[in-house]
């Protein structure tokens, strides 16, 4: 078993799509994230009525990995709904705006993170190539907002 293989079945456990109240709705898209260390983290998304409360399984696997972990740099990414990525399905797997920002602003390291956009072939993709000319390249060599 690979590594992706590995992240595929601990993310695809979390996938059993439910309403947790009539009003939020909750594991119907599924995330693993392996951490610098190695160590495997995994989220799922979770939508409420409310807008500003929704959160996806990308930004809640991030934020399993640093509340359990303390670690901010992710090396590999792997998303989905009811199966693995997939070409065939365009932006199958690729995580949305916010989610891409967030990983950004968690670690300058994360550019370098692996995204899996075919599981079959395992073909991937960088968080630096989705995210290209990013606004906050300065902030990082210069550690302010200016």
């Amino acid at each position: 078993m690979d590594i992706w293989e590995e992240m595929y079945e601990k993310a695809k456990a979390q996938y059993h799509p439910e309403d947790v109240s009539p009003f939020v709705y909750a594991h119907h898209v599924v995330c693993a994230v392996e951490s610098e260390n190695g160590e495997i983290f995994t989220g799922f998304c979770i939508e409420a009525c409310s807008g500003v409360m929704n959160l996806c399984a990308e930004r809640v696997a991030a934020l399993n990995m640093y509340v359990n972990s303390g670690q901010t740099v992710i090396k590999k990414l792997i998303a989905f709904r009811d199966t693995p990525p997939t070409e065939k399905r365009v932006g199958s797997g690729m995580p949305c705006g916010a989610c891409r920002e967030f990983l950004m602003q968690l670690s300058e390291e994360n550019r370098n993170m692996l995204i899996m956009a075919d599981y079959e072939t395992r073909k991937t993709v960088t968080l630096g190539e989705l995210m290209q000319n990013w606004w906050g390249e300065s902030r990082y060599k210069t550690g302010n907002d200016s």
